[in-house]
């Protein structure tokens, strides 16, 4: 591979990430001094943009389009190989409804959860909840209630961030509250990176503590010593099963929550992950001694495509 499309931008409520992704994997493959590296910025649900005659994309695009299977069905159409999972596992992971019942048919742990219909009055399960938009990331639109009267908010939330859906359902994932602490592990061609501990200000990981906050702190676990080397083996374990369960390859970035007694809840699976200054996917890469743009190489070298 010689000539690289990074494509980035896109129409979803996370352009703005995908941008800054995007420019940072493009400088990182070009200061490789291997690489002819196209910046793709998409303004539509398109590659009209792309040049015919690259050798690989790497998708930088976060949420809708460019990561539900769209732009990988585009790509596959093509001919031209790209990063992270194929078209069918990334309809699945996006939509965290599909996620769920592939976690549970293939015996992955995963919160309790069902849906709530727009106009709802109450949560179907217990307080406190976590109220989620079935198919956007980077927390958009996600909320957690731990009162009754938080509720009507919550579920307005998650709807106003919802794209209308081609049967007309307006209903958004409600999950089971688990307290304790925040994991995540990349996963890159069913080899695990070093875990990650997410740390953030009040123990809630939304938006802003994503992107913007700088106290939000990222702790490796296998520097807790010897119960942090057993965890991250169990995390390991866990996110290669759900990587799987879902038919992921390439890079994808698998998020925990660990309850107070030790028990592993998955709770989502990002395909595209970020690659902002904020990124946990970078991170994990460079614990093991990887630059930032071996990184970026790395994945890259993950790309392939299917036939259509």
């Amino acid at each position: 591979m010689r000539k690289i499309a990074v494509l980035m931008g896109g129409v979803s409520s996370e352009r703005e990430v995908s941008l800054d992704s995007g420019r940072n994997v493009g400088e990182a493959l070009a200061s490789l001094g291997k690489y002819e590296v196209i910046p793709v910025v998409l303004d539509s649900e398109s590659l009209d943009a792309m040049p015919r005659d690259v050798d690989a994309a790497y998708i930088a695009l976060h949420g809708g389009w460019g990561e539900d299977g769209g732009v990988q069905s585009a790509l596959d159409r093509l001919g031209i190989p790209y990063t992270g999972p194929g078209a069918a596992a990334s309809r699945i992971a996006m939509d965290k409804v599909k996620t769920k019942l592939a976690l549970e048919m293939n015996a992955v742990p995963t919160a309790p959860w069902s849906l709530a219909s727009e106009g709802a009055e109450s949560s179907p399960l217990p307080l406190p909840v976590v109220v989620k938009p079935p198919c956007d990331g980077s927390s958009v639109g996600i909320s957690k209630v731990s009162t009754a009267e938080a509720w009507p908010k919550a579920l307005a939330t998650a709807l106003a961030a919802m794209k209308p859906r081609p049967d007309g359902g307006r209903e958004v994932l409600v999950e089971e509250f688990v307290p304790g602490r925040e994991y995540t592990v990349a996963v890159v061609d069913g080899e695990t990176w070093p875990a990650l501990e997410i740390v953030a200000k009040n123990g809630w990981y939304g938006y802003e503590e994503k992107y913007h906050s700088n106290e939000t702190r990222y702790d490796f676990v296998r520097d807790a010593g010897a119960d942090g080397a057993e965890l991250e083996k169990r995390l390991a374990e866990v996110a290669v099963k759900a990587y799987r369960a879902v038919g992921c390859r390439g890079v994808t970035r698998v998020d925990f929550r660990v309850s107070p007694v030790g028990r592993i809840y998955v709770l989502e699976l990002n395909t595209s992950p970020g690659f902002t200054g904020h990124s946990l996917v970078p991170k994990a890469g460079m614990k093991t001694g990887l630059s930032f743009a071996e990184v970026c190489d790395r994945i890259l070298s993950s790309a392939k495509c299917d036939k259509p």
